[in-house]
């Protein structure tokens, strides 16, 4: 756990799909503002920031329970997705490539969860 958090490929990853959420939710309609929109960006950015803070933290242990609330993150991002495509507020093909993004971040941070694991 020596390295910067901004070191960390999850992190850089969950950063850069923050910023795809945000251009994304830019294009819903002007009533999501403070609705699906709202929600989609609060959560996108809890997968870094949860990433960062576990890292911070002093053991491991704890960097696992961050690393697994970003996990939480990053499925709601997911579900909330989904449903904004099946609003039809982005095309498929865009709802995909999201999806996909999510799901690389996805491995990324399922095998940074694994090497913190604590032992049981």
């Amino acid at each position: 756990m020596g390295q910067s958090y901004r070191e960390l490929i999850a992190w850089q990853k969950a950063m850069d799909f923050v910023m795809e959420v945000y251009k994304t939710t830019r294009a819903f309609p002007h009533d999501e503002l403070y609705g699906l929109a709202s929600q989609l960006r609060r959560a996108a950015v809890l997968i870094p920031t949860n990433i960062a803070e576990g890292q911070a933290r002093f053991s491991p242990q704890e960097f696992f329970y961050f690393l697994a609330r970003a996990r939480g993150s990053l499925v709601e991002v997911e579900t909330q997705l989904l449903i904004a495509q099946n609003l039809s507020y982005f095309t498929p093909e865009h709802g995909k490539q999201l999806l996909d993004k999510s799901a690389e971040l996805g491995r990324i941070l399922n095998g940074l969860i694994a090497s913190v694991r604590p032992a049981a």
